[in-house]
């Protein structure tokens, strides 16, 4: 059995979690209030900045060019182009970049991201690739699962499962999940463990962001 595969149960666990939360199933038939989307608009937006980081963080850990090149590829594309379409999305909500620029991360936000710079910058290459797995291979089993229902009336949450369902964005998590299964090959127990706590850390953050987004999240003082 390789190693993603047998992350397959917790991780199917947490997705269909996610899948069941309100605010997907609100995305899904396109009866989500925009309010707690514009949220999650806005700390995802301060999620991908920190996500480049670890990007380079990736780029600068790898053992070999290829995947040097790979994750220098990954950063120019999120900093030069996924930000970008992130501000144009923004706009179609109401969400100028001023406000973007100025959003403070909510306490989920700040833990989710502060976990994976410090995973990236004191952990293995094959933490590093662990704990960034989850989003990947989340984000698409959410787009598909929601894609395969049919796309909801509103737009903005139709582009939003278009997106993470695409062809595109499916070839990138299958290229983490083989990556991982890559380097967890060559890895003893131990290692394998961690890296086995790493993904679950990053998944089940990746609950919690939905969440946080659900309920308005701030700091309470």
């Amino acid at each position: 059995m390789s190693f993603v595969a047998s992350l397959e149960p917790e991780a199917e666990r947490i997705w269909d979690a996610i899948h069941e939360h309100p605010m997907v199933r609100g995305i899904g038939d396109g009866s989500l209030d925009e309010e707690p989307f514009r949220h999650w608009v806005r700390q995802d937006y301060v999620y991908l900045i920190e996500y480049n980081r670890v990007f380079a963080f990736g780029a600068a850990r790898a053992p070999d060019l290829a995947r040097i090149e790979r994750f220098a590829d990954l950063l120019s594309e999120t900093v030069s182009t996924e930000m970008d379409l992130h501000r144009s999305y923004a706009a179609e909500f109401g969400i100028g970049e001023t406000a973007l620029e100025s959003t403070e991360p909510s306490p989920t936000t700040r833990a989710y991201t502060d976990f994976l710079v410090r995973t990236a910058a004191t952990g293995s290459f094959g933490e590093l690739i662990a704990a960034l797995l989850p989003c990947m291979w989340g984000f698409n089993d959410t787009g598909r699962r929601l894609a395969e229902a049919g796309l909801p009336d509103h737009e903005g949450y139709a582009r939003w499962i278009e997106m993470y369902s695409s062809p595109e964005f499916t070839e990138l998590a299958e290229w983490c999940k083989e990556l991982m299964d890559e380097v967890a090959a060559g890895a003893g127990e131990a290692r394998r463990e961690r890296y086995r706590e790493a993904f679950l850390t990053s998944a089940r953050y990746e609950y919690l962001f939905w969440d946080a987004a659900w309920n308005g999240e701030e700091w309470p003082v």
